[in-house]
């Protein structure tokens, strides 16, 4: 019964490890005021219509897709995820403009994009040569056990980004 239990112990501490699943703060970090030095290029109703986001891009990645590029390796793309206000009956308020009105800041959601990544940070952990780590509004690292690379490897012809088009528009009209 004990080596059971031991056993049981093991795997769920190794599948406690492993639940990263694309998002890691240890090789995709927090860059610092990126508000002031990133270009935003979007805010939008998220897909899952219960929440805000806006996206930021550095110079890299801007500079990439003016020159009808993929992102090159260096390229940080920012998703600020927002909680909406509600009303008293809980349902979600929207402005005039459709999108929702902010509440707060719930996370930061960073993607990062290296040629060389180390070893360590394991291909699958990853959507193309982009990596994932979700962060806190104080840029603390969150739970990062969402599977970023699962949903974003089906965009290989977006350079693996849902705001790929908002992006490429973005630099068009600067």
């Amino acid at each position: 019964m004990k080596s059971s239990l031991g056993l049981s112990a093991l795997v769920g501490l190794t599948l406690s490890f492993h639940a990263f699943g694309g998002g890691n703060p240890e090789f995709v970090k927090f860059p610092e005021n990126y508000t002031q030095t990133f270009s935003q290029y979007d805010t939008a109703n998220r897909a899952n219509q219960t929440q805000l986001a806006k996206f930021y891009a550095n110079e890299v990645a801007v500079d990439s897709y003016k020159q009808g590029e993929e992102a090159a390796p260096g390229s940080i793309v920012i998703m600020e995820i927002y909680a909406p206000k509600k009303d008293a009956e809980g349902k979600i308020q929207s402005g005039e403009d459709g999108l929702f009105v902010i509440d707060k800041l719930a996370a930061v959601a960073v993607m990062e994009k290296k040629a060389d990544w180390d070893a360590a940070f394991k291909a699958e952990d990853r959507s193309g040569n982009w990596g994932f780590a979700l962060y806190d509004p104080e840029g603390k690292a969150k739970d990062n056990d969402l599977s970023c690379a699962q949903c974003h490897n089906p965009l290989q012809k977006q350079d693996n980004l849902f705001s790929f088009q908002k992006l490429v528009d973005y630099v068009k009209g600067h």
